[in-house]
């Protein structure tokens, strides 16, 4: 009883931070806007995959348990949290790359790794920053000011 009484209010708030927020405008043509619907909907099925994907794998490190850790090759339980941490950071990309069949940008790939990092809230927390300060990713940038992204954004158009 006691672990039913956790594990609830664990997927309501899960299930409180997958949901949208609601949006009132009208969406009747395929626009840019709704591409980047369709992209973060991807993203966030990537980020859910490969996270119960790291989980899987921390138990199956840890020999099934759930509780306790019943590990006899010597890798410790934060060691192992640490190991599938980086390995969700570090294939969350690639495999975004290849849903989204086109290149991320900086804040897509941060938004991955936060949400690997920090479950659930690690990806919105790293957008609110990106919203905070835009002139992060240089590819949203470029978009704004109506030119392409500079391979190297540090050198001035005359060290090119």
């Amino acid at each position: 009883m006691v672990r039913m009484c956790a594990f609830l209010p664990a997927v309501l708030l899960t299930a409180a931070f997958s949901c949208s927020n609601a949006d009132a405008q009208v969406r009747r043509h395929a626009g840019p806007v709704h591409h980047r619907d369709r992209s973060e909907k991807k993203l966030a099925a990537v980020s859910l995959g490969v996270g119960i994907a790291s989980t899987v794998g921390t138990l199956a490190i840890n020999n099934w348990h759930l509780h306790g850790w019943h590990n006899s090759s010597g890798l410790t339980e934060t060691g192992a949290f640490v190991a599938t941490t980086i390995g969700c950071v570090a294939l969350s990309p690639i495999v975004a790359t290849v849903v989204l069949d086109r290149p991320l940008t900086q804040r897509e790939a941060g938004e991955l790794a936060g949400s690997c990092i920090i479950p659930i809230v690690g990806g919105w927390l790293v957008g609110a920053m990106y919203d905070a300060h835009p002139e992060w990713d240089p590819e949203d940038a470029a978009r704004r000011r109506g030119r392409p992204a500079r391979l190297f954004p540090l050198l001035s158009p005359d060290d090119e």
